[in-house]
């Protein structure tokens, strides 16, 4: 199994060296285009979520991000230094009465354009697999 971290302050301009580490790893592992997509949009909403409610937007905080492929799918860690939080009780985006909120999203995008995600440490670590 191939495997590369990468470990950020928490500060949201820091995405783009997410995105940039994404892209390299789809370059180096010659990451499918089908899934590519769908892997920057989860990903980088994961470390986006884990700088802001997680670690709180504290640069002294940092979130560690892991890449881990196989033959068949590739898995992205995303763990941040935060208390974690309630996953299994989410409200749903799509209920009417929140519709219009800007928020809340995040995890039901990650749902839909990944094919698992588990939650481990209560919340704190988020493991995205995308099968290849």
């Amino acid at each position: 199994m191939k495997s590369i971290k990468i470990s950020i302050p928490s500060l949201i301009e820091n995405i783009k060296i997410i995105e940039s580490f994404i892209d390299n790893a789809r370059e180096k592992y010659a990451i499918n285009d089908d899934i590519y997509g769908n892997i920057m949009i989860s990903v980088t909403e994961c470390v986006t979520n884990a700088i802001v409610h997680g670690n709180k937007l504290d640069g002294n905080k940092i979130v560690d991000l892991e890449l881990h492929l196989d033959d068949n799918q590739v898995q992205f860690v995303i763990k941040d230094e935060g208390s974690g939080f309630d996953y299994e009780h989410l409200a749903d985006p799509t209920a009417p009465e929140n519709l219009e909120k800007s928020g809340g999203r995040g995890i039901f995008i990650m749902r839909h354009l990944t094919d698992e995600v588990k939650f481990d440490d209560n919340g704190r670590i988020v493991i995205l697999t995308f099968y290849l």
